[in-house]
């Protein structure tokens, strides 16, 4: 069943709250949007990927969110509402785990992702996000 009108503007408001509020809790302390460049990230990362296995988490990636979210590093998304990868990749806390985890919860998705990823979808596509970490990253303003 579809939602329209009053209903659906509630329920996308809802998840967008929602979605800003985990996002947030991904941080291990300080506001969830970050005016300041972002600290060194405290977690080792894990290893890179081979090559080909960071050709097909890229290839994976570009053709399931690249319509809405940029998924390289330094680039704007085709959607505005979409945040950059390199931008979710460098929130303060974020590892592939605590984002596997949230990209398995379908639920926290905002209506406008209107798909779902099976549990290695999502820890691809996680795995590609972090590949995205760096020092000396500095959002957008």
């Amino acid at each position: 069943m579809r939602v329209t009108g009053k209903g659906a503007m509630m329920a996308r408001i809802q998840g967008v709250v929602l979605l800003a509020l985990v996002l947030a809790a991904c941080q291990a302390d300080g506001p969830a949007v970050q005016s300041a460049p972002a600290a060194p990230l405290a977690a080792a990362a894990p290893a890179p990927p081979s090559a080909d296995e960071a050709g097909r988490l890229h290839a994976f990636a570009q053709a399931a969110c690249g319509g809405c979210h940029a998924i390289e590093r330094s680039e704007l998304s085709p959607n505005p509402k979409s945040p950059p990868f390199e931008d979710i990749a460098n929130r303060r806390g974020l590892t592939a785990d605590t984002l596997a985890s949230w990209l398995r919860s379908a639920h926290n998705y905002p209506e406008e992702m209107d798909f779902d990823l099976d549990p290695a979808q999502a820890d691809d596509l996680a795995a590609y996000i972090v590949t995205l970490q760096h020092d000396g990253y500095k959002p957008a303003i």
